[in-house]
């Protein structure tokens, strides 16, 4: 039974196997041999595929089972052209790499933040001394 989501939805890869008519472990398969097929993985390994890889996936999909190119011609394929030239100029950034954007801190939390890191810094001192002291 196809669910009907929105194009920007995350999909599963159940949900995404359904869609293309392949089964899940052909998905897997495919991550292994195409390093830019990249899904987010939740606690437990759960995939969760990003529109630009399911637009990715069903570009692959398309050139092995309707343009019959082997693994290797479309890694190639990919390797040569690049993304960007294959699905489009409009690939969506991956937001969750990107850079959050810096923010003023307030005195106190600069303060609370220096504290922790000092702090941190003599728990690696002790841990350094202590693994040092074992070593011998």
């Amino acid at each position: 039974m196809p669910v009907n989501k929105s194009k920007a939805a995350f999909r599963t890869i159940a949900e995404l196997a359904e869609e293309l008519g392949v089964a899940t472990h052909v998905l897997r398969f495919w991550e292994t041999k195409f390093e830019q097929i990249k899904p987010m993985k939740r606690s437990g390994g759960r995939r969760y595929y990003r529109p630009d890889d399911v637009n990715l996936i069903k570009t692959i999909k398309h050139y092995l089972y309707d343009e019959r190119y082997t693994i290797e011609g479309v890694q190639k394929l990919l390797k040569e052209k690049g993304l960007k030239a294959i699905l489009g100029e409009e690939i969506q950034k991956d937001f969750f790499a990107l850079a959050p954007q810096e923010q003023e801190l307030s005195g106190d939390a600069r303060e609370i933040l220096s504290h922790i890191k000092d702090k941190l810094k003599d728990l690696r001192d002790k841990l350094s001394q202590a693994l040092a002291s074992s070593a011998k």
